[in-house]
């Protein structure tokens, strides 16, 4: 938010007929003429120099060539019959730029998260051209010495250069260079007035009150400008230091929540000005404050008074190739990490700042952000004062954009640097330093100060990596391999990563995108996500837990029945995260919140994310969307103390719902069970035993082992007795997680319900164990979901991009021999 212009201001994007060529570094001082011996392509402005060369059949993602070693050119020409000042905005050029207007440099760049504002002298006929200059031996200069080296990612002199890691880190994203004007460059009319400097505010205090302060520079003339927002107004005064400035107390304005625990409410905010309005954007009410615990030693959020259990995942970047950043490509994806119930994304320190319009979009749907600064893993040299000036430069644009955006939730100094330091060996005063400790929170403060800051992420207790104490990046069960148990034994407070699998993809997607058995074809490893510089990958993490929890040799079945081994692996990644966010959101953990690394792949494959690389959902991310319901259900395995049922309940409404249980033999037989009503408090929770049911003792989690097992699984329902719904449900596996072949029977009926969406109802003679329902070009409400004999499921389709209508569902249990046909008239 450099600069506000009058609504109505003429704005004219520079985004047509681009060029782009690649040339030896320093080969033009000055815009290379286009006419010269180098190959021209098109080139789509915003863009990088990748996604314009793959448009031409030149640059292969999955192998990509290195662009860091050339000059490449972006170059366009255009007309005008206004002649005049204007100001021309470059949004964002990675990374050493310069800019030519009409042949003269009027900019050069040494960060690729920076803004710049331009004058400029438009005539009838205009040449912008932007170099982007070689970064490789900006690499390889010498800096102050460093106190340590990551294995992070492949260049050391990654540290002294303000640019993304994207496309540094080879253990699980493609070497593709950000390189060019990633974001928009345009041209704006000189015209007064402007505000400049602005400052947003806005809270929700203790007594139900909206509160809004804005301030800002500008040249008013005679006028005197009027704040408004909410149907509320206020004239604005000069103060001492020459800002405008005014405050707002609006009693009937509702607050902002996530969407997780209640309405995400929004209010647009002007000022006017005598003949001119300026639109502020829209903000929302709300108060965030962070909750340590009893101990002091935690780390949580309220919201408006709220205590807010934070479930989500690490957002790395929908579009790698080209980094695109326009409302369309982020809705898409935010809208699906709503719809799975999860209400906060971090984008953490190795990735990009994303544009405004993804906070504006997470304001709508009521998604929490935690937002890293761009700092991971390096000892970065604030010893050097022009490093320190850039990162003020770039830190206080990036907050005066975000400032009054209620999405924004955290702000953290980086990730990893506290913790890579440490696990060198350095004391503290090594590596904590004044970046985190200092310059960065001075900031916050300046622009941000309705936010939580953490110095990085994790941090605190005797080590900063240890995840007993305030933020954690858990990955005892995951890369460490760790039973489920140390789930409890870790007492995780906060976890900003955690749960990171190689995630296999659909098999329709794999199908179309790569269509090779899994294993050791190096196409299928490519997708596999790695450290560096260690001997395993995160598939062998995730046959480590095919095998404990499943009972089956991997690399067995990956010979013998690859589909099978698909599946099962498909399945698992899931079923170990519903495990353990069950036990993180039970009443008596110490977890408040916990965000899966990360939410979309880089590439395709069986990557980390829970969305694949074509933005649609693994079955890993149905789990999710069970595990992060505002109305949940869970069951523990408490030993001997038997098996615990858990409600949690986010909503501000309390429920009078029945919970039952049924401990099933074979899938279908009820040997025992029970029902009974209970009061679901507003935004509590309730547990019971087993045996509350019950009503008598009966050795449900199969602890006590009296005699032969009685029964295989148990299924807990919480329904709306008013209707008959079921709102959540729960199954534990008595003592072999995975199903015989049982063939249960599926039967549905597949209907129209208008614009496009179907719905299909369906239930089972026998236990159905993860039934993965395949709907071509159409997205399923749920998927890969258990379903019990006697209830019927309801589930929703909605056309993807360019679908037609639904003909038939396809049903394919785990414990199924073959896929069940459900077609669109009702017969199975």
């Amino acid at each position: 938010m450099l600069q506000i212009l009058p609504a109505g201001t003429k704005k004219q994007k520079i985004s047509e007929n681009w060029v782009m060529t690649i040339t030896a570094p320093d080969a033009f001082t000055g815009p290379a003429p286009l006419g010269h011996a180098h190959d021209w392509v098109a080139a789509e402005v915003p863009g990088t120099a990748a996604l314009a060369l793959k448009a031409a059949g030149r640059f292969d993602a999955d192998a990509p060539q290195t662009l860091h070693d050339k000059d490449i050119w972006f170059v366009t020409t255009f007309k005008s019959s206004d002649k005049g000042a204007r100001t021309l905005v470059l949004e964002g050029i990675a990374t050493i730029a310069e800019v030519f207007w009409n042949g003269v440099k009027v900019l050069a760049s040494d960060n690729m998260f920076l803004e710049h504002l331009v004058d400029v002298e438009l005539e009838n006929e205009n040449q912008l051209a932007i170099c982007c200059r070689a970064l490789a031996p900006h690499l390889q200069k010498k800096g102050p010495r460093a106190r340590w080296r990551p294995q992070l990612a492949t260049s050391q002199g990654l540290r002294l250069v303000r640019t993304t890691l994207l496309g540094h880190m080879p253990g699980w994203c493609p070497e593709i260079h950000a390189v060019g004007p990633y974001r928009s460059v345009y041209l704006v009319d000189k015209v007064s007035p402007q505000l400049q400097g602005v400052r947003i505010r806005s809270d929700y205090t203790r007594e139900g009150f909206g509160e809004l302060s804005v301030a800002f520079t500008a040249d008013t003339g005679h006028e005197t400008p009027v704040l408004v927002c909410a149907g509320a107004s206020a004239v604005m005064e000069r103060t001492q230091e020459g800002m405008w400035q005014a405050y707002l107390s609006l009693p009937e304005v509702r607050p902002w929540m996530p969407h997780t625990h209640g309405e995400p409410a929004l209010y647009r905010v002007y000022v006017s000005l005598g003949d001119h309005k300026f639109d502020l954007g829209q903000t929302g009410f709300r108060r965030i404050a962070v909750e340590t615990g009893q101990d002091g030693n935690g780390f949580g959020l309220r919201v408006n008074n709220v205590p807010v259990f934070c479930r989500g995942a690490v957002w790395t970047n929908a579009d790698v190739l080209g980094l695109k950043s326009d409302r369309q490509t982020y809705r898409a994806q935010l809208e699906l990490a709503r719809d799975a119930g999860m209400n906060m994304l971090r984008i953490g320190g190795t990735m990009l700042y994303e544009a405004p319009s993804f906070f504006e979009i997470c304001d709508e749907l009521g998604i929490l952000v935690w937002q890293d600064f761009q700092f991971a893993n390096y000892d970065y040299p604030v010893k050097d004062a022009a490093f320190v000036e850039s990162v003020n430069t770039e830190t206080t644009q990036q907050l005066s954009k975000l400032q009054g955006r209620p999405s924004l939730a955290v702000l953290c100094g980086g990730s990893e640097i506290y913790q890579q330091g440490a696990m060198m060996g350095l004391p503290e005063d090594r590596w904590k330093g004044p970046l985190f400790e200092e310059i960065l929170p001075a900031v916050v403060s300046q622009y941000c100060p309705d936010v939580a800051y953490v110095a990085n992420s994790p941090m605190e207790g005797a080590l900063p990596f240890l995840p007993g104490e305030g933020i954690a990046h858990y990955y005892g069960v995951g890369a460490y391999q760790r039973p489920l148990e140390d789930v409890r034994r870790a007492e995780v407070r906060f976890a900003a990563e955690c749960l990171a699998f190689s995630n296999v993809p659909s098999a329709g997607f794999l199908e179309k995108q790569l269509p090779v058995r899994p294993g050791h074809d190096p196409r299928w490893k490519t997708g596999v996500p790695r450290d560096r510089g260690v001997g395993w990958d995160f598939e062998d993490v995730r046959d480590h837990y095919l095998k404990m929890l499943y009972g089956v040799e991997p690399q067995k079945l990956r010979y013998e029945d690859p589909d099978r081994y698909l599946d099962l692996s498909r399945v698992v990644t899931g079923d170990i995260m519903e495990a353990v966010f069950s036990e993180w959101r039970r009443a008596g953990s110490p977890c408040q919140g916990g965000l899966v690394w990360t939410f979309q792949d880089v590439r395709a494959g069986a990557g980390w994310g829970v969305v694949d690389a074509a933005g649609e959902p693994k079955p890993a991310y149905y789990a999710l969307k069970r595990a992060f319901r505002p109305l949940a259900l869970t069951m523990t395995d408490e030993g001997t103390n038997g098996l615990m049922i858990h409600v949690v309940n986010d909503h501000a409404e309390a429920f009078k719902l029945e919970l039952s249980l049924s401990c099933l033999r074979e899938g279908r037989m009820q040997v025992a069970g029970g029902k009974r009503v209970v009061d679901v408090p507003t935004r509590g929770s309730l547990s019971f035993f087993a045996t509350d049911l019950i009503g008598a003792f009966f050795d449900v989690n199969y602890a006590y082992r009296f005699g032969p097992l009685s029964h295989d699984v148990t299924v807990a329902r919480l329904v709306d007795p008013r209707t008959g719904t079921t709102l959540a449900d729960a199954v534990h596996f008595t003592a072999n997680r995975l199903r015989p072949n049982e063939a249960p029977q599926l039967l549905g009926s597949l209907v129209s319900s208008g614009e496009g969406m179907f719905v299909l109802e369906v239930e089972t003679d026998r236990f159905a164990q993860s039934v993965e329902v395949m709907a071509e070009g159409h997205l399923a409400s749920d998927n890969w979901f258990h379903l019990a004999p006697g209830v019927r499921k309801t589930l929703t389709f909605s056309p993807l991009c360019g679908a037609q209508g639904l003909h038939s569902v396809r049903l394919k249990p785990l414990n199924g021999s073959a896929p069940v046909s459900i077609t669109h008239d009702g017969s199975g």
